[in-house]
């Protein structure tokens, strides 16, 4: 797994092969920064079940200002700590559930992605809280990746594509 554009091209990055992480292949992630690429530079951006980290990391090498990764694995984020040692951007990484995190942080976001576990029913539960907490900014998007789930939300779908089973919408505040 590897960073696909910008400055931090070619990177390669570990974590996609820890128990419970489900990186997004190359090809679907190329795909998707072809849609939002208008809303990545000098974007603060939050990766909440962030895995591997790719996607947000694929944001920061495009030009966002921060980016947060969330996730509750610590092997997780301690890989992650370590796929960014060579970074010089504005970058954190929180060990935390997303519940907890999303109602207790005070940040706006410009970009966020949302890539929970499959079938664990997180993805609405997420969507709420960042809806009620006003999270996203105006203009700004929400990238949710899923397989068969019905995603109940408020704001306003401006894209959708399939990749085989997995399915990305992008909604927008």
């Amino acid at each position: 797994m590897r960073i696909i554009s910008g400055k931090y091209k070619g990177k390669k990055l570990n974590g996609y092969d820890i128990e419970g992480t489900r990186p997004t292949m190359d090809r679907v992630k190329e795909s998707l920064y072809g849609i939002i690429q208008g809303y990545i530079k000098g974007s603060t951006v939050l990766d909440l079940f962030a895995g591997s980290g790719s996607l947000g990391l694929e944001a920061i090498s495009n030009g966002a200002k921060k980016l947060i990764l969330v996730d509750n694995n610590k092997l997780v984020t301690d890989t992650i700590k370590e796929n960014i040692k060579s970074f010089d951007d504005d970058i954190e990484v929180i060990t935390i559930d997303y519940k907890k995190y999303l109602k207790e942080t005070d940040e706006k976001f410009d970009v966020i992605f949302l890539d929970p576990p499959y079938r664990a029913g997180l993805m609405n539960k997420a969507l709420k809280i960042i809806e009620e907490r006003k999270l996203i900014n105006d203009g700004g998007i929400v990238v949710c990746e899923y397989e068969n789930i019905k995603i109940e939300t408020n704001l306003e779908l401006i894209r959708e594509k399939s990749y085989g089973p997995k399915t990305i919408r992008i909604y927008r505040a």
